[in-house]
This record gives structure tokens, C-alpha cells and sequence, in this order.
């Protein structure tokens, strides 16, 4: 905080990070010149704060993918970008404004990380649905009644969903592999690979309900 004189006498506070962050955000819904100089500053910064968050999760991240690091904080420092710009109204001050948007470029990093992991594995169906479904997420079906809630589900899967259905429910649901990859692995769309996980989602609640289980215990 930075005391300044007031018109009456009395010291007014100044904020200097508010004051830094209205100055980013006035520049960067002007245009010409200050808009671009804004532009090319914030993208530094992002690609710097990428880098670091990279660099941070190295170790676990695939050797492979150390080589495109680099590229990828670029990369998500643009995409970051595209995303501020479009969302600056939603600022509402409550950190700097660099905080705020290095958010976005941490975000942006993630899913460019996930989606490139991914692409270097294979998306196959197998028949070992109840086995990862036990195993992965035991958590989470303890909760819900646990072996017979997995016996009950296992069943619904085997059952009530197709082929198709299987493999975006276990891949999607299960394995979290990012809609897009599995878009394009399956030939699909987003918004089919959407659908189809609702429509699968939907079928096994159904069918647990059936089985005699309560709606809430089946989300």
C-alpha cells in the first residue's frame, strides 16, 4: 500500500498491485500498439510460468515427452492467452491480475501434458472392466456399499452398455483419458464421445436403481 495525499488533507491508500492490474487489463482491451505490447508481455510472463510448472512436474512425466516441454509451455502460454482475452470481465481483482492469469496458463499446461501423454497410449476395450473398476477406484465405491455395489455395477456394464459404451465409460470414466484424444483415437467427435458417456452413465444408474439401490447412491 502507498499513502497519497487526498484533496482534503487526509492520506487516501493507493494499491499499487490494483493499480498494475488495471493498467494490464485497460491495455488489453485497448487497441493498436498498447494492446500488442500487452499481448507480447503477457505471453513472456505465460510461457515463463509454464516452463516452471513443467519443470516442476518433470519427474513425472514420461521421458519422452521432456524433449516437447518447451514447445508445450508455448504452446499453453497461447492458449492461455485466447482464454484471458475472452474472459477478462470475470476479473474481479481479488488477486493480482498475473495470478490470476498464470490460472490459466497452469490449466493450459495440464491439459496439453494429458492430451500428449495419451497420444502415446493405446485406447484398446478388453474384458477387464471389473478387475480395473475394483482396483482403481476403491474409494470411492467403498462409499457406496462396496463389493456389492462393484458386483452390482460390473454387471450393469457387462449387461446394459455396448461395446462402444464400454470402452468410452472405462476409458473416459475410469482411465480419465482426455475427451479429445479419445475422440480421435475412436473417430468421433466431442460431443458424441459427451454423449455416449451420458447415455452409458445414465443406463447403469438405471439399471443399479433396478437392482434396488437408491438414486443417490448411484451417482
Amino acid at each position: 500500500m502507498l499513502e497519497m495525499p487526498g484533496g482534503d488533507g487526509e492520506s487516501s491508500a493507493v494499491n499499487l498491485a490494483d493499480t498494475e492490474s488495471e493498467t494490464w487489463i485497460r491495455n488489453l482491451r485497448s487497441e493498436g500498439v498498447d494492446r500488442e505490447r500487452a499481448v507480447s508481455r503477457l505471453h513472456g510472463f505465460l510461457v515463463r510460468v509454464a516452463a516452471h510448472e513443467a519443470s516442476r512436474r518433470r519427474p513425472t512425466i514420461p521421458e519422452a515427452v521432456h524433449a516437447e516441454l518447451s514447445d508445450l509451455s508455448v504452446q499453453a502460454a497461447s492458449d492461455a492467452i485466447m482464454a484471458i482475452t475472452r474472459k477478462l470481465d470475470t476479473f474481479r481483482g481479488e488477486a493480482r491480475f498475473t495470478t490470476w492469469a498464470s490460472k490459466f496458463a497452469i490449466l493450459e499446461l495440464s491439459t496439453g501434458l494429458r492430451r500428449r501423454i495419451w497420444r502415446s497410449r493405446a485406447v484398446v476395450s478388453d474384458d477387464s472392466i471389473a478387475e480395473r473398476l475394483a482396483d482403481g477406484t476403491p474409494s470411492a465405491l467403498d462409499a457406496m456399499e462396496g463389493r456389492e455395489l462393484v458386483a452390482a455395477l460390473t454387471r450393469a456394464i457387462e449387461t446394459e452398455l455396448t461395446s462402444h459404451q464400454r470402452l468410452v465409460f472405462r476409458s473416459a470414466a475410469l482411465e480419465d483419458v482426455p475427451i479429445d484424444v479419445l475422440a480421435e483415437r475412436t473417430g468421433s467427435s466431442r460431443g458424441a464421445i459427451y454423449k455416449t458417456l451420458h447415455d452409458a452413465r445414465r443406463r447403469l444408474r438405471t439399471s443399479l436403481m433396478d437392482q434396488g439401490y437408491r438414486e443417490g447412491r448411484t451417482r
